[in-house]
């Protein structure tokens, strides 16, 4: 075992060369491999390249229950340097992880998904059937056509058709809502909400960035005053929760024009790109809660998640 060990492991000699060498059949010197192992004479020991962070990327698995954890090295404070590294690892684990028959919801405009799309490599053979927006635009009408814009580029680095929300992500009242969820074009997209199989979204804090908030791109300020009284510490598509993960209903999330809670936990693979600080709080009830299984951070956000009190 010893011998074969060595000649296939440290002398990188294949297994039909082994088996001629040694008088042996090839079925035996792959059997003699498999027990070199069972008996510790072959022990394999994985060396994280530098800058890999793959003890930290487990233990947020283990932790919160995730399918998957990315965790770039990255400053510790908000910036474009934490956002060029989000929007980089987010990029890979797309272009690894999206296929053929994949139908993409993706949230409206933030910054960490547009990092991650303008990351994504056009060459990169990702593909996918559907990129599906999840919610209206909100904020100044420049700011919702970006959003289109970055459906569409998504759905053009992929392959896919793009079916955006042409209508606000929040109105007036919750019958004006329902209306225009009836309508006709509307329903259309509505309907491909029910069988998406890959969400990638951004987590939102009640201490907007101020990018988000110069560009309106956030709920209004006396829905959010009432949010902050009962708790709420931030968002995914405007569904916001408290800190240990809970949907924080009342008027506004009757009055969102966007995804349905259920249909958007219905997603298999919900996958959340957020670092940094300001976002830690949202981060970590988004995590508990189950809003995100997948979630792409930084080092120091992960750290402060796994040394936050279960």
């Amino acid at each position: 075992m010893s011998k074969v060990a060595r000649l296939y492991h440290e002398q990188g000699i294949r297994q039909p060369e082994i088996a001629d060498r040694l008088g042996l059949s090839q079925s035996r010197v792959s059997r003699l491999l498999r027990e070199a192992v069972q008996v510790g004479i072959v022990r394999t020991v994985v060396m994280p390249p530098p800058g890999a962070q793959t003890d930290l990327e487990v233990a947020l698995v283990d932790r919160f229950g995730l399918l998957d954890a990315v965790v770039v090295d990255a400053p510790a404070e908000d910036g474009p340097e934490l956002l060029q590294a989000l929007g980089g690892a987010g990029a890979l684990l797309m272009e690894r992880t999206l296929r053929k028959g994949d139908r993409v919801g993706l949230s409206s405009w933030s910054s960490s998904l547009l990092a991650v799309v303008d990351s994504m490599s056009p060459g990169a053979g990702v593909g996918a059937d559907l990129v599906v927006q999840l919610l209206g635009g909100i904020g100044q009408p420049q700011v919702q056509v970006s959003a289109n814009r970055l459906t569409e580029r998504l759905a053009s680095l992929t392959g896919a058709e793009a079916y955006v929300v042409a209508a606000p992500g929040v109105v007036a009242s919750r019958a004006l809502r329902d209306e225009l969820l009836s309508d006709s074009y509307l329903h259309g997209v509505v309907s491909l909400w029910g069988d998406l199989t890959v969400a990638l979204v951004g987590i939102g804090s009640l201490q907007p960035s101020p990018l988000l908030k110069d560009s309106g791109n956030t709920a209004p300020e006396k829905d959010m005053a009432i949010l902050r009284e009962h708790g709420a510490v931030g968002d995914v598509c405007l569904r916001f929760f408290d800190g240990d993960g809970q949907l924080v209903s009342g008027d506004l999330d009757e009055r969102v024009l966007g995804i349905p809670v259920e249909s958007y936990r219905a997603i298999p693979r919900r996958v959340g790109v957020a670092g940094g600080p300001r976002k830690l709080d949202a981060i970590l009830a988004a995590v508990r809660g189950g809003w995100v299984n997948v979630l792409v951070t930084d080092v120091t956000t992960a750290a402060s998640l796994l040394g936050a009190k279960a």
